[in-house]
């Protein structure tokens, strides 16, 4: 008898510009045609439901990325398994991992055993699995997988390797919650110390363990935030970078849910150092790599050509507050979720002395491009509609204003202005508001209007807009901010508008490059 255990149920701005574009409410899912919705250049999965990408290896000369699959919404499954070269064009190859009866397979990490650790021959990809023994939420384990064809089949060691000694011993309310959150192995090899170093997401800490061989671990020192309302640790991630000057840093990062203080429910990380036993952050308090409500699970891993340098990173499009529902892709493509495009990440130091991560697209999206639009400069006082129509872009443009109190862009206009998503900057915010695209999958409020901080005496701003059949990801200026969102555009939503309220503002460097095909 099966008990459905999925992951989830172990865890229990617009002014008058933009809203002249504005004139009616969201269209009925059931009154749209069967075109096809499916993302043309973001990755998803051929069918069912897709969640949580795991962190990719690099064997055979391409990357091998792995996520969490279902043929149900929200329901239990194992790993999938896809290839790419660049990082756009992926190809499936099916379940690696498949679901057994009760005992479905969530988040982990793979490596490749080069110097042959853990016996299975050198170069055999390894890897660590949350999967919960006898389907109890309280025995969350980790589980060791290994295959020696490069990752492309796996065989699964019968017993956990990693024991939730908690979840034998939990009385109390909150041992209990704690020992229902063990989970997400992120192992990586530490050159240093020679040893394997793998840390689990708990509720409210990251538990570090080390091992000679990946199959014997030992507990070393927890990561404590003083935060508690951040949320729980979930997707672990700990790599070492070297920065702009040179320097090397140790970055600890995790998929957490502030929602509560009014921060993302995305990729919070710390930079600061590994001694063998502990991570210490220079700055108990997190920075952000996404304020979008749609960029969670992320993993990141070496760029082949430049690993001490550069990470590539990717995400689930998603968001746990309504990711279970329903969505436009179920009834026109029979699948649910996607993941982000590529991001390659730089460490670079900031002015104040710290250090931040840096966010670009992966550069070989560019080749995909099937069309480039370059439009003459404006000057908008209110609102204008741009000669132009699509539903995969980049949209790559300056604005400058002076007394202006809000400027802007719509995408995924609809031809009477009823339906459109809103980038821009106010005050001192840059937000992303998909209300006006809404099909009543986010239920409104709060959910609809996402926003980062910006210095609110800012008169320009760079962006790169990345305009997807069912989602939008804003680049600001040199990637120190970025927001991904869902969003639902219709098959007739392909028209782009320019909005201010309170004065002018120039449009310049109108660049689109359009995905005219499907990657």
């Amino acid at each position: 008898m099966t008990h459905g255990i999925s992951r989830r149920t172990v865890l229990q701005g617009a002014g008058v510009g933009a809203l002249a574009l504005f004139m009616g409410g969201a269209f009925p899912v059931a009154a749209q045609a069967q075109t096809s919705l499916r993302a043309r250049y973001h990755m998803t999965p051929p069918s069912g439901w897709l969640c949580d990408p795991q962190r990719p290896v690099t064997t055979n000369g391409a990357y091998q990325l792995y996520y969490l699959h279902s043929d149900q919404n929200n329901g239990p499954g194992g790993w999938d398994h896809a290839t790419t070269a660049d990082g756009v064009s992926f190809t499936h190859h099916g379940a690696v991992m498949p679901l057994q009866p009760d005992f479905p397979v969530w988040s982990g990490s793979a490596v490749v055993d080069t110097a042959d650790t853990a016996g299975f021959g050198a170069g055999a990809v390894v890897a660590l699995a949350t999967q919960p023994t006898d389907g109890v939420r309280r025995y969350q384990e980790q589980y060791l997988y290994w295959s020696t064809d490069g990752g492309y089949t796996f065989t699964a060691l019968p017993d956990p390797v990693i024991v939730n000694v908690d979840g034998r011993t939990a009385t109390t309310p909150a041992e209990i919650e704690n020992a229902e959150w063990f989970r997400d192995p992120k192992i990586h090899w530490d050159v240093t110390r020679g040893e394997w170093v793998c840390v689990i997401g708990r509720a409210r800490y990251a538990a570090f363990y080390t091992s000679p061989n990946l199959r014997d671990w030992q507990l070393q020192r927890n990561f404590d935030f003083p935060n508690t309302a951040l949320g729980g640790i979930e997707c672990p991630d700990l790599f070492e970078m070297t920065a702009d000057d040179g320097t090397r840093h140790w970055v600890l990062g995790a998929s957490m849910d502030a929602y509560g203080v009014g921060l993302p429910m995305t990729y919070a990380y710390w930079t600061g150092t590994w001694d063998g036993e502990q991570f210490i952050a220079d700055d108990l308090t997190p920075q952000w790599l996404d304020w979008g409500w749609d960029w969670y699970g992320a993993v990141t891993w070496p760029k082949a050509d430049a690993p001490d340098e550069r990470r590539l990173a990717i995400a689930w499009m998603n968001n746990w507050k309504y990711a279970a529902r329903d969505v436009p892709t179920d009834a026109t493509d029979g699948y649910n979720g996607q993941n982000s495009i590529v991001r390659e990440l730089r460490l670079d130091r900031q002015p104040g002395g710290w250090y931040s991560l840096l966010s670009s697209p992966v550069e070989a999206l560019a080749a995909y491009a099937t069309a480039t639009t370059t439009l003459p400069d404006r000057t908008v006082d209110g609102s204008t509609v741009l000669p132009w129509n699509g539903r995969a872009y980049e949209l790559e443009l300056d604005i400058a204003w002076d007394a202006a109190t809000n400027v802007g862009v719509s995408v995924g206009r609809s031809a009477d202005g009823s339906r459109h998503t809103n980038i821009g900057k106010y005050g001192d915010e840059l937000y992303v508001d998909r209300g006006p695209s809404d099909l009543g999958v986010f239920s409104l409020v709060p959910y609809t209007r996402a926003a980062a901080p910006i210095d609110a005496n800012a008169r320009s701003v760079h962006l790169r807009i990345f305009v997807d059949t069912q989602s939008v990801e804003v680049f600001v200026n040199a990637g120190h901010t970025v927001l991904s969102q869902q969003v639902h555009f219709t098959a007739s939503d392909t028209g782009i508008s320019f909005y201010t309220d309170g004065g002018p503002a120039s449009f310049t460097g109108i660049t689109i490059r359009e995905f005219g095909t499907a990657v």
